[in-house]
């Protein structure tokens, strides 16, 4: 893995290019009910064909981080929370760069559109959103803020 790619967050993250230096295989099949999964044991990375390069690189991303935490299938359920959320949180801040945030949020007028422009699912910028606790973002209204348990 190449330093750049190691230090690249925001627009110039790449999580396929990080996979691919550390020889995780990325696998597109048919997947029920989620986008992607980690194997530690078989040492690859199965998402849902069809995404969309937004959804793949979000997906990436956050199976990225299960496979640095070293993450094995976990039986306990809040465990498995907890492993969801962090990978959620840690993919959130290498795929959102703040300055990549401010800028966009000078003027896009909704977070479709932002999620958009930062090439992330909206789900993910939420989660960043949540990270930065949302004061002073826009479609963040300050009476809306949610907290987290």
């Amino acid at each position: 893995m190449s330093a750049a790619q190691l230090v690249a967050t925001g627009l110039d993250y790449a999580p396929a290019a990080i996979l691919e230096d550390l020889g995780i295989t990325v696998v597109r099949t048919w997947l029920r009910d989620t986008w992607g999964a980690w194997s530690r044991d078989h040492q690859r990375i199965v998402i849902a064909s069809g995404l969309g390069y937004v959804q793949e690189r979000s997906v990436l991303a956050h199976e990225l981080e299960h496979v640095f935490a070293d993450d094995a299938e976990c039986s306990n359920p809040v465990a498995r929370i907890r492993q969801e959320r962090r990978a959620d949180l840690l993919a959130s801040r290498k795929l959102i760069a703040i300055s990549d945030l401010a800028e966009v949020a000078q003027w896009a007028g909704d977070p479709h559109t932002a999620a958009a422009e930062l090439h992330v699912t909206q789900r993910l910028l939420e989660v960043r959103l949540d990270d930065l606790r949302g004061e002073g973002w826009p479609w963040r209204p300050l009476a809306g803020l949610r907290t987290a348990g």
